[in-house]
């Protein structure tokens, strides 16, 4: 029978969230239904709110999660009652071109739950990136469940599941860091924090952070940064420069998705280097690059759609690097809030406040 459950919803553009009764149905064919243990405020959720996702108010928020599988579909054996795990929006096929050609880490065909979650009066919502994770259970299509370790706490878990995993792969997976090399993040919140963290995972031996905010520039060390650089007074790209031997670096990362930021990674970073889009620009921005440059200075652009990550197989990896103490997940989150402080949470994430806080359930 149907679960009535709170959650926050956005049932227009622009307007403060509300807490409603969530109507949640038991799982059918391919579903799970998910008891949220946890779940990050993610900079996606106000692009919900705001309108800038798609018009399809009103949206239940919420995505970055960890909780409990309560109930599965019939045809369900990837998970099971009991299983702790963390929500992913990027549930793989398996069977379109991106997955026949051994690329599921771009699957083109994701898929969530068939049946929807409901208002109390019938209204149909549409879950944020197929989740909908800032109430008390959700739906999700079963691949969209990833086990792990349950010894991991929820708060922490749960970040993998949107910005922290970006960051981490960003750097990993697409931007390919090894050791020894050098890195420059463009932007030092918790997706850039998380690049940095990556580099630093991966080897890095210079890890320049760049912001316009000295407080993120001191949390940046925290992830690994060995050197900042506030680019409100400093030059980026003559410090980058500076500090590697007049070579530039060779991973840059671009994490906010604004072209003026763009331009300086292109030109912050080394012959045949690499520059990493992970910052999601809107849709009316445009950047204009030097085609000769692009030419001459070789390497590679590119862009990391959620890192680029592959759930099945990253996941549980970085959550035992993170029981090893390898990776401080903890040090993401700035609070942990309650489903009523969710609205007050974007007030805080606008202003810098915060790198995550964590709605626990």
């Amino acid at each position: 029978m149907p679960h009535e459950v709170r959650g926050v919803v956005a049932r227009a553009k622009g307007e403060p969230v509300t807490i409603e009764t969530i109507v949640v149905p038991d799982p059918g064919p391919g579903e799970a239904l998910v008891a949220v243990q946890a779940c990050g405020v993610c900079h996606t959720d106000l692009h919900y709110r705001e309108g800038g996702i798609s018009d399809d108010f009103p949206f239940l928020l919420g995505h970055e999660a960890a909780g409990v599988v309560e109930a599965v579909g019939d045809d369900v054996t990837s998970v099971a009652p009991g299983d702790f795990v963390v929500l992913n929006w990027r549930a793989v096929c398996g069977i379109c071109r991106a997955c026949s050609r051994g690329q599921p880490q771009y699957c083109f065909n994701t898929h969530n739950a068939t049946q929807m979650m409901t208002l109390a009066d019938g209204t149909e919502l549409s879950p944020a990136l197929g989740i909908g994770a800032f109430a008390d259970k959700t739906l999700v299509a079963a691949g969209q469940c990833t086990k792990v370790d349950a010894e991991a706490p929820a708060s922490a878990a749960g970040l993998l599941g949107c910005g922290v995993m970006a960051g981490l792969g960003a750097a990993i997976n697409t931007g390919g860091v090894k050791r020894g090399q050098s890195v420059a993040v463009f932007g030092c919140g918790g997706v850039g924090d998380a690049a940095i963290a990556g580099a630093h995972l991966a080897g890095a031996t210079t890890i320049v952070a760049v912001d316009i905010d000295d407080r993120k520039l001191e949390w940046a060390k925290d992830f690994g940064a060995t050197h900042t650089c506030n680019s409100a007074n400093t030059d980026p790209v003559e410090y980058i420069q500076s500090v590697t031997g007049g070579f530039g670096a060779a991973v840059c990362i671009e994490a906010i998705g604004n072209p003026a930021v763009y331009r300086q990674a292109f030109e912050a970073r080394d012959l045949a280097g690499t520059v990493v889009l992970v910052g999601v620009p809107r849709p009316d921005q445009k950047i204009e690059l030097p085609f000769l440059e692009v030419f001459g200075r070789g390497g590679a652009l590119k862009s990391s759609w959620y890192g680029d990550c592959l759930p099945s197989r990253d996941f549980p990896m970085f959550i035992d690097l993170y029981r090893q103490g390898r990776l401080d997940l903890d040090r993401f989150v700035s609070e942990t809030i309650t489903l009523d402080d969710v609205e007050a949470a974007f007030h805080k994430m606008e202003a810098g406040d915060v790198l995550r806080s964590v709605v626990e359930m």
